[in-house]
């Protein structure tokens, strides 16, 4: 990762992995419609009210600040994206869960019910949600209930090279998380819920304890 001179405009465009590998499925696959802005690099602390010269310079310090160079990972780069609210929005929205986090734990075995999580987004509301069980080895994940419109996340959410192979995604207003049929081992795994009009992002964790060696 390197800097770039943010004295001149410049426009730093590359292929992240995830763009070169659907590049390489050929060019149906690779089919570049939207695009999006993020502000990774920008430190918001460093707004100065205080700045003895005035308004015009609360910024000075943020304005001055380095541009990072574009890398390739689409894990590290763009997680703050800029996104589009309803006129005269005056908080950004913030996602809650009806869950902290899950454990399926071994003593109650494989009768334990599924548990449910629905989310619920404070001062702008989601029509639906985007719910990305990071690892389906460790639970299951079915819809609880429907969205009204089925459309994907607006900010999408690329997973590691080790979960996406076993991850599932669902778009609906609450899921259910189930504890399956065990596990080799005690095992976890994450929870990603993104509002879908919002962009708002949570995440929770998921403990199943229910080994096939307590089922013997």
């Amino acid at each position: 990762m390197g800097f770039l001179n943010n004295t001149t405009v410049t426009v730093d465009a590359i292929l992240t992995k995830k763009g070169r590998e659907l590049l390489a499925q050929g060019t149906e696959a690779f089919n570049i419609t939207k695009f999006a802005l993020a502000d990774d690099e920008v430190d918001y602390n460093l707004w100065d009210v205080t700045h003895p010269n005035g308004t015009d310079f609360y910024g000075k310090v943020i304005e001055n600040m380095p541009l990072l160079e574009a890398i390739p990972d689409e894990n590290h780069v763009m997680r703050y994206k800029l996104i589009t609210l309803p006129k005269n929005t005056i908080k950004m929205p913030v996602l809650t869960l009806s869950q902290a986090s899950i454990t399926f734990t071994a003593s109650a075995g494989l009768t334990q019910p599924a548990q449910i999580v629905a989310g619920t987004t404070a001062n702008v509301q989601d029509s639906s949600y985007t719910f990305i069980l990071h690892d389906q080895s460790v639970c299951t994940m079915d819809v609880n209930e429907g969205a009204a419109s089925g459309v994907g996340a607006t900010t999408p959410f690329f997973l590691g090279e080790d979960d996406a192979p076993n991850s599932k995604t669902l778009v609906a207003n609450s899921v259910n998380i189930g504890v399956g049929q065990g596990v080799d081992v005690t095992k976890s795994t994450q929870l990603t819920v993104i509002g879908n009009d919002t962009g708002a992002t949570k995440s929770i964790t998921i403990n199943n304890e229910v080994t096939l060696a307590t089922l013997r």
